[in-house]
């Protein structure tokens, strides 16, 4: 299996969008996502920002910490126009780990190679698309390729079963046969 690219950024935020735009007349402000206590339009804002925080550290190389900067979205912004945000920072972090070289690192609890960032904006995308579904009641899991992904970069302390249900698991979203429910987790970007 190759390191995430670009590619799967890209494919990661399309499926959040073809899955949630049927949806989009809905009230997203008063309807929170999953078992977060964000709405759904409060988590889908938190998957734009946190691309475009890794796709500044990727391109900005910091070595101590996240680059002061944030995004913010219009609070008038539609559903619809939220998920084209989420989709043009995909856009954003997929270019800087395309173009940057492999040898490249910067702070993510210690130093983050491309791929790691790259894994860590397909992980957002992917579970909090599933957070938001819950909330609006849209029946959805992630990919299977993209959850595996995810897993062997960010997890490789992972149970083996299905990629999807796995991937739930290790965050807390779901459950596995013979294993309690995670009520902490954290994921291993830093490479060095």
């Amino acid at each position: 299996m190759s390191a995430v690219t670009g590619a799967d950024l890209r494919e990661a935020a399309e499926e959040m969008s073809s899955v949630l735009l049927p949806h989009r007349e809905r009230d997203w402000s008063s309807v929170p996502a999953g078992s977060l206590s964000w709405s759904c339009w409060t988590t889908a804002a938190h998957v734009a920002h946190d691309l475009l925080a890794y796709a500044g550290q990727v391109t900005g190389r910091p070595d101590d910490g996240y680059l002061p900067y944030d995004l913010r979205v219009s609070p008038d912004a539609t559903p619809t126009q939220v998920l084209t945000v989420v989709r043009a920072c995909a856009g954003l972090l997929a270019a800087a780990v395309d173009a940057a070289p492999p040898d490249t690192r910067a702070w993510h609890w210690g130093p983050c190679d491309p791929p790691g960032f790259a894994a860590m904006g397909v992980a957002e995308t992917l579970l909090h698309t599933h957070d938001i579904t819950l909330g609006l009641g849209v029946p959805w899991q992630p990919s299977q390729r993209l959850s595996a992904l995810v897993l062997r970069r960010l997890f490789p302390d992972a149970p083996p079963g299905a990629a999807p249900e796995v991937l739930l698991w290790m965050t807390g979203r779901g459950d596995l046969p013979g294993r309690a429910r995670r009520t902490s987790w954290s994921w291993r970007a830093a490479v060095d």
